[in-house]
């Protein structure tokens, strides 16, 4: 396949576009019969190369012409009319011309019908001699030139605009041509069956991005072309006898550049030349890069290394680079030494923009993260693409979502800068109150360390933003704030204030550090140890829910907020209302907080 930046391309590099086309409708004469046989194409430049005609066995139209010869317009030449459940009866008129090399499915049933390929386009993008008065021409100045001769001599029955699905370089954007090239290839056919199996096998996180992997792997119909004709990339290091072409490979241990060094050969192993021409052509990006999980783990570097390193834990990506990155990598790491190189992959979602496009820089919409790290911190950065969206799924990014994020930390802050005003209590005898939120946080880091066993940052960061916000901070810190202070409370019940404040937010402090690595070890520093919290465990804790009292706190405490509202008072107004009968364990508390009176 050779795009607008003149290289061979691999299938993994094509994307589709939908492109707005011509759906040209000419006139092909049956020798038999001598009747019309109108032949619908997008690309009518092609003609030169055709080497025969479509129809559907089953369709009524055309059956009659089956195993006669249309007589291609233009150039008089003869070719056979088939019958090819391939063909579409709908699309178009029904009938197809097959050339060379028009597109991937003109490619695959001239191998499957054993037709003799004739070269339209060459390396350049430019009608071949074979092309007659057209060569020369670019395949769109060829197209336009075409569809006037045809129409002047009245060989055009219509033209039709389309949107067509078109296959494009996913690099130059452009549409491409497939031309006969001269490559290296990898075979990866044969393999298939074991790669798939090993994807099979494999832990994705997440289960849904699998198929990803699955659906290409059956999809892959020839082996892979590794070479490229660009300027950037690895040099194949092959040099070739100048007398015989007998290609020669280095010793390994050294980078090679064949395009400018001397041949490391004093003469060819075949003939006994001793002049040398370097090979010009690169691998393709994936050929070396996919080799990762190989180099970290010092593949034929340091061999006890590499016994314990490989196969490595897990490989992290993006979900557009799965027929890729992760596809090449299996393939490449099986190949070299015969075991898979990674027993679970982690495929993320694209980061679009806040219309839902994907960011790229062809587009503009990118956003640079060097200035909004240094407005917002890298917590902040951190903390908005973790809890942005659940893993797998594309996420949005903006300014305005990052600068929400940092919000939390402010949060965060604010609880640590308030609870650092009380000693740090080993143990107490705990309240009802005390009880209810240590269950809820029993609960909260179950769930969050679920999700890191998962790798799926969203579930830590949105149920500790869920704890830290809507139950500790804005109920839990409230109901007790009386108690912490010592105001109409015993030492004893404020002491069981103190544990559990300081519980919650040491605990908290270390469910969030992977997340929020900077401002977590600062608060942790300053009030519980001299040494990192990246050095600490995830507690276990003992606290179980004894009952189910958040959703009646809650709705209590909106009703009671609520009321003052609704009144136009200050919510440390006095207040006459009842507490319910399944909060009353909690009523000291209560009382306190909404300064409730008999």
């Amino acid at each position: 396949m050779w795009p607008n930046c003149r290289t061979t391309i691999a299938d993994a590099e094509v994307i589709y576009e939908e492109l707005e086309t011509e759906l040209v409708y000419v006139k092909f004469k049956v020798r038999e019969t001598k009747e019309d046989l109108i032949v619908a194409t997008t690309r009518p430049e092609l003609i030169c190369a055709c080497q025969a005609v479509l129809v559907h066995p089953q369709d009524e139209r055309y059956k009659r012409f089956v195993g006669r010869h249309a007589i291609i317009p233009i150039y008089g030449r003869e070719v056979p009319i088939l019958a090819n459940t391939s063909v579409d009866p709908k699309f178009g008129s029904g009938v197809v011309m097959i050339c060379s090399y028009g597109d991937s499915e003109d490619v695959r049933l001239f191998r499957e019908l054993k037709l003799q390929e004739i070269i339209a386009v060459d390396e350049q993008g430019k009608m071949t001699k074979n092309a007659g008065a057209y060569s020369g021409l670019t395949t769109k100045d060829a197209r336009i030139q075409i569809v006037k001769d045809l129409e002047k001599n009245g060989l055009l029955v219509k033209k039709e605009s389309i949107i067509h699905r078109t296959p494009v370089c996913e690099k130059c954007r452009t549409p491409i041509e497939i031309i006969p090239m001269n490559e290296f290839y990898l075979k990866q056919l044969p393999f298939k069956d074991s790669i798939r199996k090993c994807g099979e096998a494999m832990t994705f996180y997440p289960e849904m991005h699998r198929q990803l992997l699955l659906n290409w792997i059956d999809s892959i119909t020839i082996d892979w072309p590794i070479s490229r004709r660009r300027y950037y990339a690895t040099e194949i290091p092959v040099w070739y006898c100048k007398s015989c072409g007998e290609a020669h490979i280095p010793k390994l241990g050294k980078y090679y550049k064949p395009w400018k060094e001397k041949a490391p050969f004093e003469k060819c192993s075949k003939c006994g030349g001793k002049e040398f021409i370097g090979e010009t052509r690169t691998f393709d990006t994936w050929f070396d890069s996919s080799v990762s999980p190989l180099f970290i783990s010092k593949y034929l570097e340091d061999e006890k290394f590499f016994k314990k390193a490989y196969p490595v834990s897990i490989r992290p990506q993006g979900k557009d680079i799965v027929r890729t990155w992760l596809y090449y990598t299996l393939l490449r790491c099986y190949l070299a030494v015969g075991v898979f190189p990674f027993k679970a992959a982690w495929i993320s979602g694209y980061c679009v923009d806040e219309k839902g496009e994907k960011m790229s820089k062809s587009k503009g919409n990118v956003i640079d993260p060097e200035p909004i790290i240094e407005k917002y911190g890298a917590d902040a950065f951190r903390f908005w693409s973790a809890q942005e969206a659940s893993l797998g799924f594309d996420f949005r990014a903006s300014e305005e979502r990052i600068a929400n994020a940092s919000k939390f930390l402010t949060k965060l802050w604010n609880i640590a800068r308030f609870i650092s005003m009380f000693p740090v209590v080993k143990k107490a005898k705990l309240m009802p109150a005390d009880e209810w939120i240590l269950g809820e946080l029993a609960e909260t880091s179950k769930a969050v360390q679920e999700g890191y066993k998962s790798f799926n940052f969203f579930i830590p960061a949105t149920r500790m933003r869920e704890f830290l916000w809507n139950l500790f901070a804005n109920h839990y810190i409230e109901m007790v704030k009386a108690r912490a202070y010592g105001k109409g409370f015993s030492k004893q019940e404020q002491k069981a204030a103190w544990f559990t404040l300081h519980t919650c937010l040491r605990v908290s402090l270390k469910l969030l550090a992977p997340i929020i690595p900077f401002i977590t070890d600062y608060i942790w520093r300053s009030l519980y140890s001299k040494g990192s919290i990246h050095k600490e465990k995830f507690e276990k804790i003992d606290w179980k829910r004894k009952e189910k009292l958040t959703e009646q706190i809650l709705e209590f405490n909106s009703k009671v907020w609520g009321i003052k509202k609704e009144k136009g008072v200050p919510l440390t107004a006095e207040i006459q209302i009842t507490i319910p009968k399944e909060l009353k364990k909690l009523e000291k508390d209560l009382k306190a907080m909404h300064n409730i009176k008999d």
